[in-house]
């Protein structure tokens, strides 16, 4: 096979007219030329961290449609499907990506579960970390969310870390709004990128003391607008990155919309195709090509190095992808999952006042931070409740893996006027969450992800609508496309309630990630991630 353009070599930073000679999926030689070409052959786009769970696709689905957008490799954290199935689910990622030509870089989950506050569905210990991070397959140790655990020396956390130095892994972190002396104690355990960040003054700090940033654009969190521009002056310490994407996201753009982007904002060209291209591969040491005699023919065509309209995607010398549409076939998942929740009651949610005023989570559109703040309560016949005229909703979490106590509290900036929407996808142990007016709402949508073993949901009045997700209670078996419009519909379901948020589901499900700060709830009850302790609702 030859293939023949503009060559754009990244790592020197040189554009030349050339033709690549392709023998069993290497580059065997690359022979320069004078003709001009109209098009341009640039190293492939590859996502520094996502969850690929978050996508609601399974591994090789999310191959499917990220192709067609340039993307040809992934560092992706199973953190999601660990926290429910364990080892077990890092093995069920690990098997269905390798019936994909692209590339996953895996990490070994480093907190599992996240916290001790919450009800996971398994726990990864030392040994089983040792297991895990001695095999080949995987290549990291993914995001070290236990920030105080690293800072007091946590005999189990530094355990983690020093297996990952043993075999010379490197170790992502995550420590949104970490500063000082604390930081650079973070940094010297051996941690090595972030991409959780309050302001440019933090991300500037942590590339100061030596850790690589992972610009961020997901569909909940989107820090791209406010952090792209440190690719100009750091272009050797970004990356480009995702984390969470909803699978209709995914099929509007992935790696290759930032780059455009970044481009079009003034970032020099190749200072933002070595962030996007080049940095995670010489990080992780991703088995991915980078234009070179010898390397894997792995490449993206693009017209030209402004639109970055992708013409092929090329993996291991085989076209993927051509004129933005998937060539990769859809293959059925195989369904694995742990839920043990069985349907509840209305009287489940009611919450007996223990005082007039309530502390309140606030949701904050496109972050993961929230707010706190403390509002009076309303009560009718004995039960706190919703109170939509004040947008202070009754916000649940349900244990998805024994039957217990639901913990319920409230929640401002969801806007929903009516009825109430629920999820099994709430990070980080994936236990169902649900937002509504009432309690009667609230009770009808958990049921209905009950009934379906996980997935998400829309109820009001003269509406019931569900997505299942079968595979570990956050991801569909389907093909992607149609999961993608499947979640339009829900999503515009849970528009019709009345909220303004730009992804309400993804909102909802960092509701319960409590190494995020201010106000989070576990199913164990609300909790304050800046003092990392549970708080009563009643101030």
């Amino acid at each position: 096979m030859k293939l023949s353009g503009n060559i754009v070599n990244v790592l020197d930073g040189t554009i030349y007219a050339g033709t690549l000679v392709i023998r069993d999926g290497i580059i065997t030689d690359i022979v320069p030329e004078h003709t001009v070409y109209p098009h341009y052959i640039i190293p492939g786009f590859i996502d520094s961290h996502v969850h690929t769970e978050s996508s609601m696709l399974t591994p090789s689905e999310f191959a499917r449609i990220a192709v067609s957008h340039g993307t040809i490799a992934c560092v992706s954290d199973p953190h999601e499907i660990a926290n429910v199935l364990g080892v077990d689910g890092v093995r069920y990622m690990v098997a269905d990506s390798a019936h994909s030509l692209f590339t996953f870089s895996f990490g070994v989950p480093s907190c599992v579960p996240a916290t001790p506050f919450e009800s996971a569905g398994a726990r990864i210990g030392v040994e089983e970390t040792g297991n895990l991070i001695s095999q080949p397959v995987l290549s990291y140790l993914s995001e070290m969310m236990n920030v105080p655990g690293v800072l007091n020396n946590d005999p189990e956390v530094m355990a983690k870390i020093a297996l990952a130095k043993e075999h010379g892994k490197p170790i992502d972190g995550h420590a949104p709004g970490l500063r000082g002396e604390e930081l650079k104690r973070y940094i010297a355990a051996g941690i090595s990128t972030d991409h959780e960040f309050l302001d440019k003054d933090e991300a500037l700090e942590k590339i100061g003391l030596g850790m690589k940033l992972q610009i961020r654009e997901g569909s909940a969190a989107k820090t791209f607008d406010d952090l792209y521009i440190l690719m100009g002056d750091h272009s050797e310490a970004c990356m480009l990155c995702s984390d969470d994407k909803h699978p209709d996201d995914l099929i509007r753009g992935h790696i290759n919309v930032l780059v455009k982007k970044a481009v079009s904002s003034g970032i020099d060209v190749m200072k933002v195709l070595r962030c996007a291209c080049v940095n995670p591969v010489l990080h992780y040491g991703i088995n991915t090509g980078l234009l070179r005699r010898g390397d894997r023919a792995d490449f993206i065509v693009v017209d030209n190095l402004t639109d970055f309209t992708i013409l092929e995607t090329v993996i291991k010398g085989t076209v993927v992808a051509r004129n933005g549409k998937t060539l990769l076939a859809h293959r059925p998942s195989t369904t694995v999952n742990r839920f043990q929740a069985t349907g509840r009651s209305v009287s489940d949610f009611h919450v007996l006042p223990r005082g007039d005023s309530v502390r309140i989570i606030e949701a904050v559109d496109g972050s993961l931070v929230t707010n706190s703040t403390v509002e009076k309560a309303r009560v009718v016949d004995g039960n706190t409740v919703s109170d939509p005229e004040r947008d202070i909703l009754k916000i649940t979490v349900v244990n998805r893996y024994n039957d217990g106590i639901p913990a319920v509290a409230f929640a401002r900036n969801f806007g929903i006027k009516k009825g109430a929407i629920a999820s099994s996808v709430a990070h980080d142990s994936h236990n169902i969450i649900a937002v509504g007016t009432s309690d009667e709402m609230i009770c009808r949508a958990i049921n209905l992800v009950i009934n379906n073993r996980g997935g998400i949901s829309v109820v009001s009045d003269t509406l019931e609508e569900a997505l299942a997700l079968p595979v570990a209670g956050i991801m569909a078996n389907e093909d992607g496309f149609t999961v993608a419009g499947k979640f339009v519909r829900l999503e515009k379901a849970a528009k019709s309630l009345g909220t303004s948020l730009s992804a309400p589901f993804m909102t909802l499900s960092f509701m319960a990630l409590l190494v995020i700060p201010k106000l989070k709830l576990s199913d164990k009850g609300l909790f304050d991630g800046e003092s990392f302790r549970f708080i009563d609702l009643f101030p």
